[in-house]
This record gives structure tokens, C-alpha cells and sequence, in this order.
């Protein structure tokens, strides 16, 4: 049996040595793809957000409208619809042109956005536009024809009186 020097030893351990090192902390920095897949269809990300919102969950429904908006442009009007029941009437107004920017015949964008600018007592020209729009859109189905009519109708009875009072 032969007895190895000491150098020797030291010669052939010290590469292990450096290789072990390399590889436990190459291990500890190498990054980890975790790949998530959304069980929910967008239609699903829209129900589960009307159950929230309908609870008055409205920040748990948002976040819903917002999946959903990846993939279905009129999960925008629901998040502008939310921004409105919360209040945030500029967040809303932003919501609902992103809608119409991703979809130009949305009859309830359109629609929503001219009652925004309605009940806000603002912007009365373009939210008869808005709202004539939507009521064209709306044309095949007659009851939201009907309630589009309806907006118009008010924007159109505010705008009056604003000119006769001035």
C-alpha cells in the first residue's frame, strides 16, 4: 500500500473543495421559476367580482375586474362602475374611456361614462354625445336601448335648464 503525501492530498482535495463551494452557492442564487396558471376564464375573474362588489367588497372586486381585464375589455367598465360606487369619480372616468378605448361598440360604456359626466353636472355636451352613442349601439336590445333613451333624455332636460337659467 502506498501512503500518499501530504501535498498530494491537499493537490487533488483542494478542486473538490472548489467545486463543492461553486455548486452550494451557485444553489442558494440560482432563481426559482415558480409558473402560476390562473384557474379562473376572465368571465369567472367578472363573476367573482360582482359577488364582491355586491357585498361591498369593492377593493376584493377590483382586483377581480382588473385579472379579468387582461383578457376581456369590458371587465374596464365594471372597475369604472366600482370607482364610481367608491366615489372616485376621476378613477372612474379613466376606467370607462379605457373601456371605450379597448372596445368602441360598448353600449354601457358609453352610457356610463355620460352618466358620470351627468351626475357631475360637467362635460354635458360630450355626455349627450356619449349617451347618443350608446343609444345607437344599443338599438338591437331594446330594454338597454330604453335605459340609454333614459340617460339621454336627462342630459338632455339638465342641458336645457342650464340654458334657460343662464
Amino acid at each position: 500500500m502506498q501512503i500518499m503525501k501530504r501535498s498530494n492530498i491537499r493537490a487533488i482535495s483542494a478542486p473538490f473543495l472548489i467545486l463543492a463551494f461553486t455548486a452550494l452557492s451557485a444553489c442558494s442564487y440560482l432563481p426559482k421559476i415558480i409558473i402560476v396558471h390562473d384557474p379562473l376564464t376572465p368571465e369567472e375573474h367578472v363573476n367573482l367580482g360582482v359577488t364582491y362588489e355586491k357585498r361591498g367588497e369593492y377593493d376584493a372586486a377590483l382586483k377581480q375586474y382588473k385579472e379579468a381585464s387582461k383578457k376581456l375589455p369590458s371587465a374596464w367598465v365594471y372597475m369604472g362602475n366600482v370607482c364610481f360606487e367608491k366615489g372616485d369619480r376621476g378613477k372612474a372616468e379613466k376606467y370607462y374611456i379605457k373601456a371605450i378605448a379597448k372596445d368602441k361598440n360598448s353600449p354601457d360604456a358609453y352610457n356610463n361614462l355620460a352618466w358620470l359626466y351627468y351626475t357631475e353636472n360637467q362635460k354635458l355636451d360630450e355626455a349627450e354625445t356619449l349617451a347618443a352613442r350608446a343609444t345607437q349601439l344599443a338599438s338591437a336590445d331594446p330594454s338597454k336601448a330604453a335605459m340609454y333613451k333614459d340617460t339621454l333624455e336627462k342630459i338632455r332636460t339638465l342641458r336645457e335648464g342650464k340654458k334657460k337659467a343662464e
